[in-house]
């Protein structure tokens, strides 16, 4: 049985139902990580593609708080993993899209970019590839303040969002940018990231350098974790 006192949280992506095992493993693997940097917090990881994973993961804790690893508070987080929590009576927290020391990370790894090909912000344009949605504006206003903080932190000479399923379309967004950089919103190394996004950018002949997804972000599993040991729900279950 469960050790359902223990506080105990559950990593969840949306993964990809035409390769479920491979992003089933990475999520894995992230909250592994995290896990590790929290010795007082059981912290598991899956998929809702995967079929089974989801049930089977709420099962071996118990009554795990949701860390939905989405980059928006959209139709998959609100809907479709909601509803799941409802079921299993469970709390689903806010995505990693939104936490709040995520932006100033991200300008680091700019920053660092930037340094690394001798380019400066200001004769940069920064492309932001986000998926967008026909069901939800949530990742396109998310993607949009973004786009704009970055601009105004960096001084990039300019700062454009383009989107995979809405207008403005980053094939068309990607076009006659010049010297650039591309910075995909997305979680995981999956359909969108390897196949919508290349094919994209190629459309465009964009050939500047474009950042992995957030899953191989050398500080993704810190944030996470700290984002959990300030947790309020957490702290409660501890005390």
């Amino acid at each position: 049985m469960p050790n359902t006192r223990a506080p105990s949280v559950l990593i969840v992506a949306h993964g990809s139902p035409s390769d479920p095992d491979t992003q089933e493993a990475a999520l894995t693997a992230l909250a592994a990580q995290v896990d590790a940097a929290l010795p007082d917090i059981r912290v598991k990881g899956t998929t809702l593609a995967a079929p089974g994973c989801f049930e089977a993961a709420v099962a071996g804790l118990g009554t795990p708080l949701l860390y939905p690893f989405f980059m928006a508070d959209g139709y998959f987080v609100r809907r479709i993993l909601g509803d799941k929590a409802k079921t299993h009576g469970l709390t689903v927290l806010p995505p990693f899209g939104h936490e709040p020391a995520l932006p100033s990370a991200i300008e680091t790894a700019l920053t660092d970019l930037l340094a690394t090909k001798g380019w400066s912000a200001a004769d940069t344009t920064l492309l932001v590839a986000a998926h967008g949605s026909a069901v939800s504006q949530k990742n396109a206003e998310t993607t949009k303040a973004l786009t704009a903080r970055l601009h105004s932190a960096l001084g990039f000479a300019s700062a454009l969002s383009g989107f995979v399923e809405q207008e403005p379309f980053l094939g068309d967004i990607a076009r006659d940018l010049g010297q650039a950089i591309c910075l995909p919103f997305f979680a995981l190394r999956a359909g969108h990231y390897i196949d919508d996004v290349p094919e994209a950018l190629a459309s465009a002949d964009f050939s500047g350098p474009v950042l992995p997804p957030f899953i191989e972000w050398p500080r993704t599993a810190d944030l996470i974790a700290q984002s959990l040991t300030d947790h309020t729900a957490l702290k409660d279950q501890r005390t």
